[in-house]
């Protein structure tokens, strides 16, 4: 059941991705027909946002049970007396989950209009209110109080303060606005406050703006698995490759008990300022941030003694997580992806690099998580083969816990090998709504299970560095 079209994809990476879903080796498994259909279902996916919102738990701070009961309270609050449930996970216990209600066909929708940038969108159909940044136009007449229906310039078409908006537009529902359109398009400074509080999304996610903000950590589902399958034991020396926005940082430095060293990189300076007030805001003590690039984070000549940050000495860690930058087509919602070819090809070398400086940082007998949010075989399995091939020091090891899917062929891998792998394949799962009547006669074991599959496109893969 797609309430939105499918996403979209610039004409040459629509024409890669077919390849990709369509390699020799999908085809001789699955046949034709079977890789079509399973392609076919993710581009729907993709442009809808995962069932559950996930939220990670600050064990650091507080148990799951009690940030379990103020939450669902908040809840209660944000739905007005809705009973939807917050679910524990049998495998992931640090996460909550809470199940999206929607897609809400039955919404009316108001003559005056609000149209909002597609970032702004894709937050709103995840649960967010919508700030002053985000708007692009409003009707003439709209007043602060006024009920406007909301809708996401998808295409990035609509030029800011316009008073109509002819172009393809998705409603995301209905909203109060809370300033007037001369208040929102002031020629005095752009405000940043709230600009339209929703009351009746087209997707009900409770909004986190503030909410628990020293206990929960809003994370998807595979992200948080990322950080269990590293492990990081109390006293070790973790390296979180390219850590910015410092989710899995946290995580990693709760799962440690906040002892040991966590040692976080990014190449963007506001990023790793976002880093450090995460480690403040949570209380984590043993993250230290560090503004670097991670392809030159490995050290030549001898280190002072005294330095903490990059470059590194070879052999430095216990444990490297290379959450990679890559093209992200995993993300969702997302109804258009503006990437050329040239961008979404541009990874793999960056990958490989970041890639061959963890490999040399690492311990022997230390373990190195790759991940990506991405679907293409390029920056996943590939680089998987690429690097047994390269590294014959690498094995690929069993990831506990494994939810996901095993990897995808296509790039040469055994299928023993695939199994080692972890792919979350939204595709896995037959796209539904889900409203307040079927949620409350489904069995938690199956809702489990559907925000096992139902989440963002993701791959992780797990690597011990042999002491040879």
């Amino acid at each position: 059941m797609s309430f939105f079209p499918k996403i979209v994809f610039q004409y040459e990476v629509e024409e890669y991705l077919t390849k990709v879903f369509r390699n020799n080796e999908l085809i001789t498994a699955l046949g034709t027909q079977e890789a079509e259909k399973k392609y076919q279902s993710l581009l729907s996916h993709l442009s809808h946002p995962p069932a559950f919102t996930t939220v990670r738990v600050n064990t650091h701070l507080a148990s799951v049970k009690h940030v379990k009961k103020l939450l669902f309270e908040e809840i209660q609050k944000q739905f007005q007396g809705l009973c939807v449930p917050v679910l524990e996970h049998p495998k992931l216990q640090d996460i909550l989950l809470i199940p999206v209600i929607g897609p809400r066909r039955d919404l009316k929708k108001h003559a005056s209009e609000v149209i909002v940038g597609a970032q702004c969108g894709y937050a709103v159909l995840r649960g967010a209110h919508v700030y002053v940044p985000g708007i692009l136009s409003t009707s003439r007449s709209v007043k602060a109080g006024d009920l406007v229906s909301v809708y996401s310039d998808i295409e990035g078409k609509c030029k800011r303060g316009a008073k109509e908006f002819d172009g393809v537009k998705v409603f995301l529902g209905n909203g109060i606005s809370e300033l007037s359109r001369s208040e929102i398009f002031s020629s005095s400074g752009q405000l940043k406050g709230l600009g339209i509080r929703m009351v009746e999304p087209v997707y009900l996610s409770p909004s986190f703006d503030n909410v628990l903000p020293s206990h929960l950590f809003l994370q998807n589902l595979p992200s948080v698995v990322v950080s269990h399958i590293l492990n990081p034991q109390p006293g070790e020396k973790i390296l979180d490759m390219c850590a910015a926005p410092g989710g899995k940082t946290t995580h990693l430095a709760a799962l440690m008990h906040d002892q040991g060293e966590v040692i976080a990189m990014d190449k963007i300076a506001n990023k790793i300022k976002k880093i450090k007030q995460n480690a403040e805001l949570l209380q984590l003590n043993c993250i230290k941030a560090f503004c670097y690039d991670g392809t030159k984070a490995l050290s030549v000549e001898k280190r002072e003694d005294k330095q903490e940050g990059p470059p590194f000495l070879p052999e430095s860690f216990d444990r490297i997580l290379l959450d990679a930058p890559c093209s992200g087509m995993g993300q969702r919602p997302n109804m258009v992806y503006s990437s050329t070819l040239k961008e979404v090809t541009s990874y793999q070398p960056l990958q490989r690099k970041l890639f061959t400086v963890a490999v040399e940082l690492l311990k022997p007998g230390g373990v190195l998580v790759y991940s990506t949010c991405t679907i293409t075989l390029s920056e996943n399995e590939e680089q998987v083969a690429w690097a047994l091939k390269t590294f014959p020091c690498l094995q690929l090891h069993p990831q506990e816990p494994h939810i996901g899917g095993e990897g995808m062929q296509g790039a040469g891998l055994s299928l023993d090998q695939l199994k080692l792998l972890q792919r979350f394949d939204p595709s896995a799962v037959t796209l539904r709504g889900m409203d307040i009547n079927s949620l409350q006669g489904s069995r938690e074991d199956d809702l489990i299970s559907l925000a096992n599959k139902d989440c963002i496109g993701f791959f992780i893969a797990k690597f011990i560095k042999l002491n040879s």
